[in-house]
């Protein structure tokens, strides 16, 4: 066999191998993820992504909150669009996230409420946990911000006082930087069945 039939030969053989293995991967069916599983899955990266980029953007520019950060049990982080029409409203998603296994549980999150404003804003919320107990009941039960529920940051909340206030310190970003003492009043936040599955 001269060489270049031995190169064809290698090539066929090889060629073949590859389509056997395309053709045998779908036998082994159990394993092929369904569209759904991937689109639930990119859906899960994406919310991933925006939680790694916030937390880091505001310990980057918190000492405080990277303090806190250090101590917390664990953190939820929420991507969320606030719309006002005479009415407002928002919703989002997010995950939080057990340091100690790196457990992750996916939220959604929603506000409705009446104001003068007309235009949109797009800004990240993110909670610090200082416990087991505090971080089960805002996955568990859900969570609703109260009239008194602030989130804290901004160039001049980045160096406030900050500190756990019944067991969570929250912050608010938005593209221009961290908000300072934004009201988060009557935003809800709960399990997202779907992407928990």
């Amino acid at each position: 066999m001269t060489d270049r039939t031995t190169m064809v030969v290698t090539g066929v053989l090889v060629a073949s191998m590859v389509v056997l293995a395309g053709i045998a991967g779908p036998v082994n069916a159990g394993e092929t993820p369904t569209k759904k599983e991937i689109k639930l899955k990119a859906k899960k990266d994406i919310i991933d992504a925006m939680a790694a980029e916030t937390l880091r953007r505001l310990l980057e520019r918190s000492p405080k909150a990277e303090s806190l950060y250090e101590k917390a049990y664990g953190y939820a982080v929420f991507d969320s669009l606030k719309l006002a029409l005479g009415i407002s409203g928002g919703g989002g998603n997010g995950v939080a996230v057990r340091k100690d296994t790196g457990e992750r549980i996916y939220m959604k999150m929603g506000t409705v409420g009446i104001g003068l404003g007309l235009g949109g804003q797009k800004y990240q919320v993110v909670f610090l946990f200082a416990d087991r107990a505090t971080f089960d009941n805002f996955v568990n039960r859900g969570w609703e911000a109260d009239a008194t529920a602030q989130a804290v940051a901004g160039t001049e909340g980045a160096n406030a006082k900050t500190d756990f206030r019944n067991g969570m310190a929250v912050y608010q970003l938005t593209e221009a930087g961290l908000m300072a003492h934004v009201d988060i009043a009557g935003t809800r936040y709960w399990k997202n069945d779907k992407l928990n599955r």
